[in-house]
């Protein structure tokens, strides 16, 4: 699935990574503790979360994450979306809460990679 049918699917605001719409994601999950994150096998995949620190956008950098999804309307800082840019990190948002996001991509054909999430 590519980062743009994830924006059409929860109908999600791209905040920064116009330039990685095309990019495909292999899987997915969902989690607000990064030692869940860091734990699962991420890399490939689409992270939504309800956090919106830096600690995330460094987290999915080291775990290889494809994007970030913001859930339940939160916007991350602009030290966030500053950093995100500078990694290539595509970052959305959606008011969708975390477990109707997870549903939405999950009946849309996206699965978990390993089943930790």
């Amino acid at each position: 699935m590519k980062v743009s049918e994830i924006r059409d699917i929860l109908k999600a605001e791209l905040i920064v990574g116009e330039e990685q719409l095309d990019e495909e994601v292999v899987g997915g999950g969902g989690a607000d503790l990064m030692e869940d994150i860091l734990a699962a096998v991420a890399k490939g995949a689409v992270l939504l979360t309800g956090l919106t620190s830096d600690d995330v956008i460094r987290t999915a950098r080291v775990a290889g994450v494809s994007a970030v999804v913001f859930v339940r309307g939160k916007k991350p800082s602009d030290s966030s979306v500053e950093l995100a840019r500078s990694f290539g990190l595509p970052l959305l948002m959606t008011s969708d809460s975390l477990f109707v996001a997870c549903g939405r991509l999950y009946m849309n054909g996206l699965r978990g990679l390993d089943g930790s999430w």
